[in-house]
Formats: C-alpha cells, structure tokens, sequence
C-alpha cells in the first residue's frame, strides 16, 4: 500500500498580502495542490517607512490568519508561516506576532531578505525547467524587492532592496493622482537605491531571468489582455517580451488617476493603488540588466516554503544531522570568523550524544537537535573580537550575522545558546533572553544545558575525553565519561564538567552526577 504523502500549509505573511497554499509533495517532487487563498491585508501600509505596523492593519492580518488556520487544521495540515519585509522592519514586530499566536496558534518566523530570496528560488526551480540554467529571479514585494541568481539549485547572489510597491507608494504619494513630476522622483530614487546592485548582477550575467509577485503577474496578464488575449487562470511558463512590458508600464504612467488606472484592461482593481511604484521598479530592472524578454513563474515564496520544509525533514530524518545548505552555512561562518574547529567538532560530538542519550527527558526532535549542532559549532566564534566575555561576542556575531537556510528565529535561538555556554545562566534581565518566547526559552535552556557541560568535557580542547554516555536513573541525570586511553589525566575534564552542570540540574530539577568510567 501506498503511503500518503503529508499535507503542509504555508502561509507568506506579505507587506501587501498574505498568501496561503495548503499542498502535497510526491515522491517525485510534485506538488499537488489542495487550495490556495490570498488575502490584500496591507500590513505595511500606513506606517512611514514601515517602522510600525498599524493597530488596523494588524486587527486584518490576524483576522486573515485566523481563516488561514481554519483551513489549514481543516485539511490536517502542518503550518508553516514565514513573514517577509513589514514584520521583519516593524518595531512592534513582536506585539504582532505574540497577538497572531495567542488568537490563531501560529507561530510565525521572520526571514531575512537573503533568506526569503532562497524561498523564492526554491519555489521557482520547481514551477519551471530552469535548475541546470544560470537564472536570474526578480520578486517585487511590498516591502523590498529580491533579486536571486542561482544554478543548479544553488545561490550564487542573493540581494535584498528596500523598495517595494507600498513603501515606495507610500513615500511618492502614488496612489491616488499622479503627475509626471512624482513619477520622475520616484523614478530617480529607485535608481539612486538599486543602481549598484544591478550592476553587480549584470557582471556576474545570467542566462535567463524570471519574474514572480503580483506586480509582475498583472502587467503580464494587462500585456495578454491589451493585445487581445485570453489571460490563464494561472500565469506559469509566459514569456514577455522587455518591449510589451514597457508598453504597459507606458499606459500605467499615462493613466494619471486611480480610476483611470483601474479601467485599464487586464489591471486587478485592487492593484491599481501600489501599481505605479511596482511598475517603476520593473522599469528600472529591464532597462539597466538589458533584459530582452521574461519567463513568469507562479510559484514564488509560499511554494519555496512547502519544498524547503519537506526538504529539511527529510535531511533531518535520514541524516539525522545538519542539511547540506545548513551546513555550508555554519561552516563558512567559522571559516570566516577562524573557530578552532578541531575543539567545536569535539564539543558539537558530546553535546549530540548527551542530546541523544537524554532525549525521553528533554523530548525535543530532530528539530532542536540541528540547532544544538550549529550551537555548538559556533560557541567561541566570540573569540574572534575578544576571549574576555567571548559569550556574549558570540552571541553578538550569530545574531547579526547572515545566515542562508536558518530562519531569524532560528538564529536568535543558535545565538542565546551560544550566548550560555559558560558564565552566567539565563535570567529575565538578559534582553536577549527574556525576548524569546516562553517554549523558545526552554528549548535554550535545556540546550545550552547540554552545551555547557560538553564545553567543560573538553576543557583543555585536548579531546583527552573521547566518548559519554548518560542515564536517566533514580530521578537523577548520570553522565559517564570515558576517557581515551594512555592519555593525560583527565581529572581537569571532569572538574570542568562538574562546574558546568548546575544549569541542567536547574531545568530539569534532578540532580547531575559526572564520573569517569573504568578505563579497562
């Protein structure tokens, strides 16, 4: 018989609107889609410069959310939430996503915008023949606009721009009437803002470019509908040509008031106010990268989010380790940042088989157990800017640094276990800490636990500790350490463990024996 294969929702939290895709991936790598809904809920608009979302525009998005979540559980759907540029600039982005917990369950990550580039390429090498090509994708959000190029299921750059259709529209005032000099402006920003960038993607060069968004779905369905065309229920695999593009941005431009523009053929009425600022954007890109014609894709960041979820599963349960994009990642980072990789390996090897060995206590999943891997391997990359307070560098530099494959969440955990790992334990004056929400601070705590107790094992960084085993018996945590033999005395291994223990013992609340065991 057949096995079913799981459901997953994911839900793209937009600046302009949320999206919602409830799907099914084969065992050959298609996605068979249950349902699919879209709410305008435009998180972003209203704010400045995005610097706080609006107490009505967050009453929409948790309303959209609690439908979403309705659905998803409907179907036995896992959710996955991932929020892009006005949650991750918000001020109040914590007040949001707190609120949208505690009425709908959901927890929402908050990508980086290289982060949310990859999603996006994800999900386009799935909608269109282009793996083995060196591609070029443009998304133009709300927010900011993603320009990827990738080959081979690989990035190859990655690039984030705050100019997006409601930033820009709110800052030109672009959404009801227009004049030509508003236009000019905001046309000359765009170029100021995005001109380097698009000369680094031009050096690099690439062979085929595709667009994804709304903004670019619409003018390629406005370009079918002003040559008399019929416009597909869903725009995949449509080649435009850069001349019937900038046609229509021409008509865009000329319609000079939101009525004109909503009475435009092919143009989605509730597009009509963010349009102007889309179009400029695209303007700007098939000019400046000479691009002569476009590939759309419709799938995009939700679709990214269901493969990468189904992806890191299946690495995680097969491997039972860091998936390869996660590794490269953490790797790099220490390359960089000159860990002692021969100590970090040791330590990343016991905290896994303490993890391991204690899991019917802490149940955590393979989940945890990744960012317990990455955790370990990062502890002293503090080192690298001092050894006096090297902890809390360390948290410093995983939490600011740009990490491919790790959502921020994500991140900011990797960072606090780091941040744990000698000195003081958690306490609810460490901002750091007291941010992270309440099942977010046990996990750390159970983790950091761990990693304090392997960083001790190997005190010395002379690996004079070459394998542990611990127990669970008499309501008390037994580790045993094995020492390599006809090696140094590891009496200083065991002292250093001894005095790490006390955070375990803490969190669980039973006691923690370290003892060497017999050598014969």
């Amino acid at each position: 018989m057949v096995s079913k294969a799981p459901v997953y929702a994911a839900i793209d939290v937009g600046t302009n609107s949320f999206h919602l895709i409830i799907a099914s991936v084969n065992n050959r790598g298609m996605m068979q889609v249950i349902l699919r809904e879209k709410e305008m809920v435009r998180l972003g608009s209203g704010s400045g410069d995005m610097k706080y979302i609006q107490k009505d525009a967050m009453e929409r998005g948790v309303k959209a959310l609690q439908n979403f979540a309705e659905l998803a559980r409907s179907k036995n759907s896992e959710i996955k939430a991932v929020a892009t540029s006005a949650v991750r600039e918000a001020l109040n982005r914590d007040e949001f996503l707190n609120l949208v917990k505690e009425k709908t369950g959901i927890e929402i990550e908050v990508v980086s915008g290289a982060e949310e580039g990859r999603l996006i390429y994800i999900g386009a090498i799935h909608a269109l023949p282009i793996y083995n090509q060196k591609v070029f994708i443009l998304d133009i959000g709300g927010g900011s606009t993603e320009t990827i190029i990738g080959q081979d299921g690989e990035i190859r750059y990655v690039h984030s721009e705050k100019i997006g259709s409601i930033r820009l529209t709110n800052r030109f005032n672009l959404d009801g009437n227009i004049t030509n000099e508003q236009i000019k402006e905001c046309r000359d920003y765009i170029k100021g803002c995005w001109t380097p960038i698009l000369k680094r993607i031009y050096s690099i060069g690439f062979e085929t470019v595709v667009c994804t968004s709304g903004t670019i779905l619409n003018i390629a369905a406005m370009s079918l509908s002003m040559n008399k065309e019929n416009i597909p229920d869903i725009i995949n695999g449509l080649t435009v040509t850069k001349s019937r593009m900038l046609e229509v941005i021409d008509k865009i431009l000329d319609a000079k008031t939101l009525t004109d523009r909503q009475n435009l053929p092919g143009m989605d009425p509730n597009r009509a106010d963010i349009i102007v600022a889309g179009s400029l954007i695209l303007e700007q890109a098939l000019i400046q990268l000479n691009i002569e014609k476009i590939l759309i894709s419709s799938f995009a960041l939700r679709e990214g989010i269901v493969f990468d979820t189904i992806q890191k599963k299946e690495a995680l349960q097969k491997f039972h380790h860091l998936s390869r994009l996660r590794f490269e990642t953490i790797y790099s980072i220490c390359q960089e940042y000159k860990v002692n990789l021969i100590h970090s390996e040791h330590v990343k090897e016991i905290s896994l088989k303490l993890f391991d060995d204690l899991q019917s206590l802490h149940r955590l999943g393979y989940a945890e157990r990744e960012l317990l891997e990455a955790a370990a391997l990062l502890h002293d990359i503090g080192y690298h800017i001092s050894h006096d307070q090297h902890h809390k560098h360390s948290y410093y530099i995983i939490s600011h640094c740009i990490m491919p494959g790790f959502t921020n969440p994500e991140s900011e955990i990797i960072a606090n276990i780091a941040r744990y790992h000698r000195k003081s334990h958690p306490k609810k004056k460490h901002e750091n800490f007291e941010n992270l929400p309440d099942n977010k601070k046990n996990i750390v705590r159970v983790l950091a636990g761990i990693l304090r107790i392997a960083e001790g094992i190997d005190r010395r960084q002379m690996q004079v500790i070459k394998d542990v085993k611990a127990e669970i018996a008499n309501n008390e945590i037994n580790i045993a350490l094995f020492p390599v033999l006809n090696e140094q005395n590891p009496d200083i291994e065991l002292w250093g463990a001894n005095r790490r223990k006390l955070l375990l013992q803490e969190t669980f609340n039973l006691p923690v024996n370290i003892y060497l065991a017999n050598k014969n």
